[in-house]
């Protein structure tokens, strides 16, 4: 027996079939449901094989959180970008909401088990998604914040929702409260086009200026900045990007 069989099978093939079992188990029966014995009863294998193949029951989550989490980044990856980024953007957050209303336990596995310091693998890359969503409203010159707060404070905003609205009744649920939180974090995070602007001198402010800039380098590629001056260039930018508001 090689390295990449396992119990007569193939690492992958056995390593997709588990993962199918465990996702079937978490379905049908919750996150309480899903012990080690119970997966590998419903694969029909021996706990060790799982301990083989995953490390441990973490590296087990791990596995089918991405697994559940794949019909998402699908379908996430079928909208059409647009002229529009913020637009695209918007779409991005009612697909997360209804991700995590429909499919509560990935959801849970994918952005509610975070430890400190810790998101799984499955929350890194929708994370990421979201940064390179930012990085087009930055490059429109829309963005008010930097890159990096505004995609903080969207996934902030948009797990905490999905929280608060699975942990209510259904029967006491108010959906419009996904909306309302989505049009506060927009206005806070996205100047309206320059067109569509009341006050263009106003939202193209510092910030939305600092990040366009950002966008407009970044896209250039090499520049004639050393790795220290490209990294200080960056803080500079960012700071701008997330200074306090003068008021007044």
């Amino acid at each position: 027996m090689t390295a990449d069989v396992v119990d007569g099978q193939t690492a992958e093939t056995l390593h997709r079939k588990i993962v199918l079992a465990a996702a079937d188990v978490l379905e049908k029966g919750g996150l309480d449901a899903m012990s080690t014995r119970a997966v590998a009863t419903r694969a029909g294998v021996f706990p060790p094989t799982i301990f083989r193949l995953f490390g441990d029951k973490d590296g087990l989550l791990e596995a089918v959180a991405e697994h559940g989490f794949e019909t998402y980044l699908q379908a996430k990856s079928r909208i059409p970008y647009s002229d529009d980024p913020v637009a695209d953007l918007r779409l991005a957050w009612d697909l997360h909401i209804e991700f995590g209303l429909m499919q509560p336990a990935y959801y849970v596995l994918v952005f509610g088990q975070a430890r400190s310091g810790h998101l799984s693998r499955a929350g890194r890359k929708a994370v990421a998604e979201l940064q390179r969503m930012m990085t087009r409203v930055a490059a429109a010159g829309r963005l008010r914040m930097s890159v990096e707060r505004a995609t903080a404070v969207m996934h902030a905003a948009g797990v905490g929702v999905v929280s608060t609205l699975n942990s209510t009744p259904p029967e006491a649920r108010d959906l419009d409260t996904a909306v309302v939180t989505r049009d506060v974090v927009f206005d806070a995070i996205a100047a309206p086009p320059v067109a569509d602007s009341p006050s263009p001198a106003k939202d193209a402010g510092p910030a939305t200026a600092a990040m366009g800039l950002r966008a407009v380098l970044a896209e250039a590629g090499d520049l004639p900045l050393s790795p220290g001056e490209r990294l200080l260039l960056l803080e500079l930018l960012n700071r701008l990007a997330d200074a306090p508001k003068v008021i007044g």
